[in-house]
């Protein structure tokens, strides 16, 4: 009897356990892909970036919210990431918020920094760590490799840059080097450099391929923001 009382406890734990997880996914409205496209920063368009939100959200169980990613275009149509992911407030996959609104969100005392900056299933982006006095671990020593590095071709207030130098890899349509650059920001706020490092516009990347993602310190990853 005890341990057919002890089963039935347990299953009941679990399935609390999955509505409770269930509940955050619902409420989850911040997140940054575990992963990225695969094919460097050419992520098909400001559509295919969204349809990557779109489909990590749903894995996750948020997939019934609309999703955009932090993007901005150039050119005549330019497009400003700060203007196609809603109003707010949100918050992580834990539950904690990341901002309350679009200026919030654009301030430097938004609460977006290496524990905060989660990925769709609630875990931790690979980070810059830093040593006993507040500096930054030398690149070849970090105890796990950094993707701090987050697509986002803005500048520091959300806002697309001017036409010129491209900072968007063709418009999030090319994986090609050499005519290109993709404009990154550090969503653990940290650099080699001391100082807090801003988790929207931090520095370009290499270039557009994957692999010059990944040598600049990221992976092509996206932040997601639900606009409902």
């Amino acid at each position: 009897m005890k341990s057919i009382k002890r089963t039935a406890a347990l299953i009941t734990a679990a399935i609390a356990l999955g509505a409770g997880s269930s509940a955050i996914a619902q409420e989850m409205s911040f997140f940054i892909t575990s992963t990225g496209s695969g094919d460097g920063a050419n992520l098909g368009g400001l559509a295919g970036a969204d349809g990557i939100c779109q489909e990590r959200a749903a894995a996750a169980g948020a997939g019934d919210r609309t999703w955009a990613a932090y993007l901005s275009t150039q050119g005549p149509d330019a497009v400003n990431a700060r203007d196609r992911i809603g109003s707010g407030p949100w918050y992580n996959a834990s539950g904690v918020m990341i901002a309350a609104n679009v200026d919030e969100l654009h301030q430097d005392e938004v609460n977006i920094n290496h524990e905060t900056g989660l990925d769709e299933n609630g875990e931790m982006i690979g980070y810059v760590h830093l040593q006993d006095d507040g500096t930054a671990i030398p690149p070849a020593e970090q105890p796990a490799p950094v993707q701090h590095d987050i697509l986002t071709g803005s500048q520091a207030d959300g806002m697309a840059f001017p036409e010129g130098d491209d900072m968007t890899c063709g418009n999030w349509m090319s994986n090609a080097d050499g005519s290109g650059t993709a404009m990154l920001g550090h969503h653990d706020r940290r650099s080699l450099q001391p100082g807090l490092s801003p988790w929207a516009t931090a520095h370009p990347s290499r270039g557009c391929s994957q692999a010059n993602l990944v040598a600049t310190g990221g992976a092509g990853l996206l932040y997601c923001f639900a606009t409902d």
